[in-house]
């Protein structure tokens, strides 16, 4: 092509697979989560993803007693957003699933008298 130029929806696609969406969701929930309880699992992911569009199941494990409501919308908050920024993607659904939660050994934490 001489001098001539293409325009970018004629160039070609950039597609991110499924599972690189997932680490970047998984990553995104443990920032959000701060620490895997002693003894529990890092959070994982799974997607579904069509054309520019990703909805994430996240699941995890977390310490408790804890805001648990409030941690569970902090992992949303972040997973939307990273996901949004790194992949590009608009992420309509992000399911959170408490698998497991951990006692804290001083059962003071968390609590107001």
């Amino acid at each position: 092509m001489s001098g001539q130029t293409v325009e970018a929806a004629d160039r070609g696609a950039t597609r991110i697979a499924d599972r690189v969406v997932a680490k970047i969701a998984a990553q995104a929930a443990r920032e959000a989560v701060e620490r895997v309880p002693p003894g529990g699992k890092a959070p994982r992911a799974s997607v579904a993803v069509h054309r520019e569009t990703a909805r994430v199941s996240i699941t995890l494990e977390l310490e408790y007693p804890c805001d648990i409501g409030r941690r569970c919308g902090a992992v949303r908050h972040r997973v939307t957003e990273r996901v949004g920024k790194l992949a590009g993607m608009k992420v309509p659904e992000v399911t959170v699933q408490v698998e497991r939660l951990h006692p804290v050994e001083n059962d003071s934490v968390g609590r107001t008298s």
